[in-house]
């Protein structure tokens, strides 16, 4: 990828394939973005970084919910796996607020209540206030 061309913008057919990258042990890795993947990435800010990561867990949870269309049809409905991104998602958002600004952590903040919420109506057996995912940390969620 050419450094002038933004980190969302996919390559045209005329550029070159990337070069492979070194992991951590000095070994090439196949598929990396190499020198200027890391150039990209370090251009990314943080806020970024944790709001992309948050809404992959959002997405994610969603699905296990059975939010997405035909999501209990296909067998993706998973309790037990929406509890566990929940409460990663409440883990990062809850840290991270003090530092991403309100303006985002009010979005994201919002969006984990109303997945506890449709965690709580999905659930046939519904927990105690305080003890559904991720609020041990957010507090009990009505």
């Amino acid at each position: 990828m050419d450094p002038q061309t933004p980190a969302h913008e996919a390559p045209s057919p005329d550029t070159p394939a990337a070069e492979p990258a070194a992991t951590a042990g000095g070994a090439l890795a196949e598929g990396t973005g190499g020198p200027s993947a890391v150039r990209d990435i370090a251009e990314v800010p943080a806020v970024e970084v944790i709001t992309t990561a948050a809404v992959h867990l959002m997405s994610a949870a969603a699905v296990k919910c059975g939010l997405a269309e035909d999501a209990e049809a296909a067998g993706h409905l998973d309790l037990a796996e929406a509890r566990v991104l929940i409460s990663a998602l409440a883990g990062l958002v809850t840290t991270a607020a003090p530092d991403i600004g309100n303006q985002h952590a009010r979005a994201l903040r919002d969006g984990l209540r109303s997945l506890q919420l449709a965690f709580r109506e999905a659930s046939t057996v519904p927990d105690a206030p305080g003890d559904g995912p991720g609020e041990r940390l957010t507090g009990p969620v009505r």
